[in-house]
């Protein structure tokens, strides 16, 4: 089962709420974040280069300075306040009327290592270390992880009790979604929950956030390691999450856009693409893959369904029924020789909150050849995934909306109360 704790949040106050939360790190580059950013943004922490004209980079000594230096102003100011005990939180996003709710609480470090969190990600060591020199100079997880879990009917009821009262965050972002906070303080219902979790709920799954999930427990070993007196307790053997249950998400699509096709024209790379796809032409509108192993391509200003044929996906294969292993197999190892989709500069990938029409907009613009649009991974195929310890080919799943930054940020320091 997995281990969790309350923690006392470093949060804004209520009437700073909109003013201080941000989108995540890895949302906005560095020109973005600066147009974005308002006085008391959390972005000036997370991204401080933008505090630099020019824009620093994002690995420079004196940003990371910045960065500390900055997280204190924040305090300093009253812009940031820690709560003055341990406690949950329920956090609710709401995107297209439809709403999520979720538990803000401590992740523990041991879980991430002996795999009661699970995976479906590789990640990149170069983004972990940066994410690892962030939570250890401000010795904080300024911005949470996003995990699901199995549905559990009593946690669900509690939630569910919780947001009848008036939350205590609630505003729209500048991107027209919707946040939420509760806090649940009552002693009887936090202890509760961590009885909850710690005996009912099996297991974790990174929805999104691998990068810095990574990052969290490495940080947490390196401290143990640096402590002759560990005894397990430390606040440092936790880091910030937020975990929905399973039935609350819903995952896009996440779909490739090429550069060129290998040498082949139009005609010869449909050609050579029957051999594994039933192909129809479907004209200039813009055409969505109707269900699984059904493909929707875009090229020379013309829309075209490919439905893959028996053969090539694997049922009884977790990784060999995935859309996204049917396409690198046929499509992009086949026939366009891309290999490595991490490292290859002739593919790009489009968040499903983009639309179709970014695909459309991009091979237009000649700056790509063809779109693919892939329908989306369903949460059990990524729970089936996880469980059975394999990992997703990369860019598979795209969740949205995204966690807001700066709501509540765990400091590793033992709370003191």
């Amino acid at each position: 089962m997995v281990k969790v704790k309350p923690f006392a949040a470093v949060r804004p106050p209520k009437n700073l709420a909109k003013e201080v939360a941000s989108h995540p790190y890895d949302v906005l580059s560095s020109e973005e974040a600066q147009k974005e950013a308002g006085e008391k943004s959390l972005l000036h922490i997370i991204k401080p280069e933008i505090d630099f004209i020019p824009i620093a980079g994002e690995h420079e000594r004196r940003t990371y300075d910045k960065a500390v230096e900055n997280f204190k102003l924040w305090q300093q100011k009253g812009w940031l306040v820690q709560d003055k005990k341990e406690q949950y939180y329920v956090y609710a996003q709401t995107m297209n009327g439809r709403t999520q709710y979720g538990i803000v609480l401590c992740a523990n470090v041991e879980d991430y290592m002996n795999g009661t969190i699970k995976k479906h990600e590789l990640t990149r060591k170069e983004k972990e270390d940066d994410r690892m020199i962030h939570v250890r100079i401000q010795n904080a997880n300024l911005e949470p992880v996003f995990f699901a879990y199995r549905d559990n009917n009593e946690i669900n009821k509690i939630v569910a009790d919780t947001i009848t009262e008036r939350p205590e965050y609630d505003f729209i972002a500048t991107d027209g979604f919707g946040h939420k906070m509760w806090v649940i303080d009552d002693d009887k219902t936090i202890a509760r929950i961590t009885e909850l979790f710690t005996t009912q709920v099996p297991a974790f799954y990174v929805a999104d956030g691998h990068h810095r999930t990574a990052a969290a427990a490495r940080v947490g070993e390196e401290k143990k390691k640096q402590n002759p007196h560990h005894t397990g307790k430390e606040e440092y053997n936790y880091f910030m999450a937020v975990v929905f249950p399973e039935s609350q998400l819903h995952i896009l699509d996440y779909n490739r856009v090429v550069k060129d096709l290998n040498g082949m024209s139009k005609d010869e790379f449909i050609k050579k693409m029957s051999e594994d796809f039933d192909i129809v032409n479907k004209g200039k509108e813009i055409y969505h893959p109707s269900g699984l192993h059904n493909f929707s391509m875009y090229i020379d200003r013309e829309w075209y369904s490919m439905t893959a044929k028996k053969g090539t996906y694997n049922n009884s294969d977790p990784i060999g029924v995935l859309d996204v292993t049917v396409l690198s197999n046929c499509v992009f190892d086949k026939l366009l020789n891309i290999k490595d989709l991490r490292t290859s500069d002739r593919i790009d990938f489009v968040g499903g909150i983009r639309g179709l029409g970014e695909l459309k907009r991009r091979v237009d613009k000649g700056e790509m050849v063809a779109a693919f649009a892939l329908y989306p991974v369903s949460m059990s195929q990524l729970i089936n995934i996880a469980d059975t310890g394999n990992i997703m080919p990369p860019k598979t799943t795209w969740f949205e909306p995204k966690l807001a930054s700066g709501v509540t940020i765990h400091k590793l320091e033992d709370f003191k109360g």
